[in-house]
């Protein structure tokens, strides 16, 4: 980061960022939309504006937590960040040891988050903007699911987008419920015809290390314990035809699943699957520095057969030590004889950055 400094002839440097009136005065706060950003050196240079006191602005992948400045004596506390081109982030201020979304972005992701893109990310249609004071709806149809093989109770929502169909499950579903609107982001898709009617499963995780990692106990109750209750939950559905879309350990998860339980899975959407995994390579130092392609990898080439599925993968393009693990399992997959889709989005390994992606893939993988 670049501290901005006073210019020796008293105009403040956030006048090139659109903001003229004297910096902590009642004109300045009330002209402020950030993030503001500027072009620089092939990428931006963005502007991130808080007014109280001493705090941190907090990336969720992208960047190292970044100290905010102070202007001069007033409560102007500000950070000016160079962010490459296409890029789309969630970040949040840290003020005194409480989270807090940006005041002044309409762009939210949960009550303390909020969402910057530059001017070049592409845009992500069906998705609203929800401040962090908004609430997105939740499905009618809830499910109280006591499993015998995962032990404990979780609270499992559907909704028959469009009036239902094939099955959409959504692995780190509290995320899609509460961070990201998928309800809302869904039914926008289903209407603009871009996504067929689905009923989506939102399956919270309690421990995502232990149930995403390739173990078989999670997919055996999803089988013999979840679908079933779906089933009896009284919601159009299409119990033929499942989608299984998760990202990160959740991507790695959809496709061990897939490996597994061919015959329950027709489909999957993984974004920035975590395919560096191996058995204790979370406890490394450096996890990605383990085998190319991790234990699936290993699995693939061991001659394991995927004819009839549809496999979709994206991982952002900014995620330089995740692209060698993606790829060689992006390959692998297809040569078992799957078919394939792959692209990058325009993130870092970035729930924000996969949104956009989620509706495609899970289109895609429909077929």
């Amino acid at each position: 980061m670049r501290p901005v400094t006073e210019r020796a002839d008293g105009e403040s440097p956030f006048t090139a960022f659109g903001l003229a009136e004297r910096p902590g005065s009642d004109a300045f706060w009330a002209a402020v939309r950030a993030p503001a950003t500027v072009a620089a050196d092939g990428g931006w240079r963005t502007l991130f504006l808080w007014r109280g006191s001493e705090g941190v602005l907090d990336f969720e992948s992208w960047s190292p937590p970044v100290p905010l400045r102070r202007w001069a004596d007033t409560d102007c506390w500000y950070a000016e960040v160079r962010m490459p081109a296409r890029l789309r982030v969630t970040y949040r201020f840290l003020d005194e040891g409480a989270a807090h979304a940006d005041p002044f972005n309409p762009v939210g992701a949960g009550a303390d988050r909020s969402i910057a893109a530059t001017p070049d990310a592409p845009a992500q249609p069906h998705w609203p903007a929800l401040g962090p004071d908004d609430v997105p709806p939740l499905p009618r149809t809830r499910i109280r699911w006591s499993s015998d093989r995962l032990g404990g109770r979780r609270t499992v929502r559907v909704h028959p987008a469009g009036g239902g169909g094939p099955l959409v499950l959504l692995l780190d579903g509290d995320d899609w419920l509460y961070l990201h609107p998928a309800v809302t982001a869904f039914d926008a898709a289903v209407a603009a015809g871009e996504l067929p009617p689905v009923t989506l499963v939102f399956l919270p995780a309690k421990d995502r290390e232990a149930e995403f990692g390739c173990r078989p106990e999670l997919w055996e109750a999803v089988r013999d314990e979840l679908l079933p209750l779906v089933a009896d939950a009284g919601v159009a559905a299409d119990p033929e035809r499942l989608v299984v879309a998760g990202q990160s350990l959740g991507g790695l998860s959809a496709l061990y699943a897939a490996l597994e339980f061919p015959g329950l899975v027709s489909g999957i959407a993984c974004q920035s699957g975590s395919f560096w995994w191996s058995p204790g390579a979370g406890g490394l130092p450096d996890p990605l520095a383990g085998p190319v392609g991790g234990v699936l990898a290993e699995r693939l080439r061991a001659g394991a057969g995927l004819s009839g599925l549809r496999c979709a993968f994206d991982v952002g393009e900014h995620e330089a030590a995740m692209l060698p693990h993606c790829e060689v399992v992006e390959a692998l997959t297809e040569r078992a004889g799957a078919t394939v889709r792959v692209s990058r989005s325009a993130s870092d390994h970035d729930r924000a950055g996969w949104r956009h992606a989620l509706l495609r893939d899970v289109a895609w993988a429909l077929g």
